[in-house]
């Protein structure tokens, strides 16, 4: 397969715009030899049906402990590797079967649209905060504060403590994908691991009535997981709960101020927001380029053989933009109907928490366009500064509006 194709991590022109790059990938081949975030190398995956199946592909581990290059694992927090491992986004079944069943509950199309007018009322406040100065960041003031706020209340993290939780994650997520600090991410991890610890406890001294309290209740109660599991858990909740919503938010209203045709259809016709939420996640979605796994025994995909243990890459971003399922697939078109996209994964790991994303983006977004009227970007579009490893969306998006 000759020397993989190096992702570009330092160019300003791939961080604003990886899409060209990608392309030119896929037109390479189906299956391509990559490098990624300090220098992994990775079997990357770019077609639509190929991504699909693989995802779906029971031979293709989530666990990283199935994977032959070890600075994956170097990655994890020191102390805390063997807890994470255990984690629901990566054990596989029966434990993941286990693990996702006593969530699920939460995250069901009816649970979810039960929220909606919390979801509204947030979102209300949060806008009538800046309304009066006709300017506003539509991530720290908006796109961040919501998601945040509502995981916070579902798990019942205490509202004074979620500008901690929040710091924290940032240091670990904010990471450059090639200049990785190491002792700060292993600092932020230890301290949210430690705050989880002691929220649990004190959950424990003072029982309540929220997905905490209730995952608490089935540890001590019906050893359904031991206390690894539920800081995992908790920990997965939190930061996932809200991460990619705050880049859906953000990337949804940053590509409608870059495409004015389709801001004024959407304008004009709130009805279309559902399907624009879809079209906002297959065009520039918040995961990117795609998801990890680890073949558990040689895999052909595409022709290819991938021997077992070596890292796939399974480009979900790139696969959006498969022409031959995407009809004009670099364009943004908020009327799209046919949008069966990637964004939320495929099969067994299919993200949870996909409809309150999407409602919290629908609400957000349709909230945004309903009352700031005249909304402009305050700076040029080339001068946003975008995330650009495994999460995709605007540092901050700083807009007027009259």
């Amino acid at each position: 397969m000759g020397e993989p194709t190096i992702f570009p991590y330092d160019d300003p022109e791939f961080a604003a715009d990886p899409f060209p790059f990608y392309k030119a990938l896929r037109e390479q081949g189906p299956v391509r030899r990559v490098a990624t975030a300090r220098g992994v190398e990775a079997w990357l995956i770019s077609g639509y049906e190929d991504g699909l199946a693989a995802l779906s592909d029971v031979r293709l581990s989530s666990d990283l402990r199935d994977a032959t290059d070890t600075r994956l694992l170097d990655q994890l927090p020191t102390d805390e590797r063997e807890s994470f491992l255990r984690s629901m986004i990566r054990v596989g079944p029966p434990d993941h079967t286990r693990l996702r069943r006593l969530v699920s509950a939460a995250f069901t199309a009816r649970r979810v649209a039960a929220l909606r007018p919390r979801v509204q009322e947030i979102t209300d406040e949060l806008l009538s905060a800046v309304i009066p100065s006709g300017k506003a960041d539509l991530v720290a003031d908006l796109a961040l504060p919501l998601p945040v706020t509502i995981i916070g209340e579902l798990l019942g993290v205490p509202a004074e403590d979620r500008d901690g939780f929040q710091k924290w994650t940032d240091v670990m997520l904010a990471q450059h994908p090639d200049h990785l600090d190491k002792e700060a991410m292993d600092g932020a991890w230890r301290e949210m691991w430690s705050y989880l610890e002691d929220l649990i406890a004190a959950k424990r001294a003072r029982p309540t009535d929220d997905l905490l309290g209730a995952l608490i209740t089935t540890r001590d109660e019906e050893q359904s997981l031991d206390e690894d599991e539920l800081i995992s858990m908790a920990f997965l909740l939190l930061i996932a709960g809200y991460i990619t919503t705050v880049n859906l938010i953000g990337g949804g209203v940053a590509a409608l101020l870059a495409h004015p045709r389709q801001l004024k259809l959407l304008l004009g016709d709130p009805g279309l927001l559902p399907g624009a939420v879809e079209e906002f996640l297959r065009y520039d979605g918040p995961v990117n380029p795609g998801i990890i796994r680890f073949p558990t025994e040689d895999v052909e995909i595409a022709g290819v053989t991938i021997p077992r243990g070596e890292t796939v890459l399974i480009a979900t971003a790139i696969a959006d933009r498969d022409p031959s399922r995407f009809p004009e697939p670099d364009r943004l078109d908020v009327t799209r109907t046919e949008n069966a996209h990637l964004a939320f994964g495929h099969g067994a790991h299919y993200c949870l928490g996909a409809p309150l994303a999407r409602l919290e983006g629908e609400i957000a977004i349709g909230t945004v366009l309903r009352r700031l009227p005249n909304l402009a970007l305050a700076v040029p579009y080339e001068d946003l500064r975008w995330q650009i490893a495994n999460l995709r969306g605007p540092k901050e998006l700083p807009v007027t509006f009259g």
